[in-house]
């Protein structure tokens, strides 16, 4: 069991950070499949306090997706401190600051951000020191291991931070100029955990319900942290959940009920961004939403042709009556395939 601010958590799973991804209606889907906690995209603290209309829907919070943490980046301490106040305003359950963003465009553009801050730890800690006095809400940090293999820093980083305040820390098990390349090397989060006594959250490579006990065992880590395996595949809480509690893999949901959240994340995304717009972001999620479908080049090719709300729901109810074809009989009894 562990803490983070008035939430007890007990090997926890959460949504990781994760821009044009988690949005709130996915953020609400993922926490009704069993995310022990979501997030925010990640918000940059400088469009925050210009006041930016977008970058403050992205941390308008809904009712029944607590616990959630918004989480913010930047490289200004004066930026940082008002975007924690400005955050703090939603009424989240942390503040969560991004030290791990690799992209080039917030890494590198001058002195840097996200994972840019790894190549000056006494300024990632300046920063973290000013948002964690700015604030009563806990402040978490998610980072990765250094910005390249030559200067791992992590160990003393996280010690460094605990020293802090900071309430917890989730780790990227890469470097900065890995990206998202090789393999994450969980044995540093495992040294982490060993090194300070606040909740560590492992994070990277975990794309398979069954990844989330090999973390935890590989690891010890407190919590496990999901990204990109969760993309169109919210239902993996509810599987790695099952396999967390001794219960067996339930599998993914059929594909009436797949295709059903998928319409459902739809219309939550129309009321929120309006229709022609949700329509084309929706695409991301198609992949994720019908992976091991019969015959689903069909459906996964008019889908990227629709622009509006019909057009979409009108494409699956034309797929699920070509499942009632009887040149697919024997197929159905693959529906379930992952």
């Amino acid at each position: 069991m562990f803490q983070i601010g008035s939430n007890t958590f007990d090997r926890a799973v959460f949504l990781a950070p994760m821009e044009a991804v988690t949005e709130r209606p996915f953020r609400r889907q993922c926490r009704k499949f069993g995310a022990d906690m979501v997030y925010t995209e990640f918000v940059s603290a400088e469009a925050l306090i210009r006041n930016a209309a977008k970058s403050h829907d992205k941390i308008f919070l809904a009712e029944d997706e607590h616990p959630v943490g918004i989480q913010i980046y930047g490289n200004r301490e004066e930026a940082l401190v008002e975007a924690t106040q400005l955050s703090e305003r939603m009424g989240p359950d942390l503040i969560d600051i991004n030290f791990g963003c690799p992209v080039k465009k917030v890494a590198c553009k001058g002195q840097g951000a996200g994972s840019g801050l790894l190549r000056y730890p006494d300024l990632l800690v300046d920063l973290t020191r000013a948002v964690v006095q700015a604030t009563s809400l806990p402040v978490t940090v998610k980072t990765r291991l250094g910005w390249d293999d030559r200067s791992i820093i992590i160990v003393d980083l996280a010690r460094r931070l605990e020293d802090l305040g900071v309430a917890a820390l989730t780790l990227h098990a890469r470097t900065r100029c890995q990206m998202f390349k090789g393999n994450a090397d969980w044995d540093w989060i495992a040294k982490v955990k060993e090194a300070v006594s606040i909740p560590v959250i492992g994070n990277g490579d975990v794309t398979a319900p069954e990844d989330v006990l090999r973390m935890f065992d590989h690891t010890g880590c407190d919590a496990v942290m999901i990204g990109r395996g969760a993309i169109g595949n919210p239902w993996i809480f509810t599987r790695a959940q099952a396999l967390l509690s001794g219960r067996p893999d339930p599998g993914p949901p059929q594909f009436e009920d797949r295709a059903r959240l998928y319409l459902d994340l739809l219309a939550e995304n129309i009321e929120m961004k309006g229709e022609r717009r949700a329509v084309l972001e929706m695409r991301k999620h198609v992949s994720g939403y019908l992976r091991g479908m019969p015959n689903i080049s069909w459906l996964r090719g008019r889908l990227m042709q629709e622009t509006d709300q019909a057009g979409v729901e009108g494409a699956v109810r034309d797929y699920l009556e070509r499942l009632a074809d009887p040149k697919f009989a024997g197929l159905r009894e693959h529906m379930s395939v992952s």
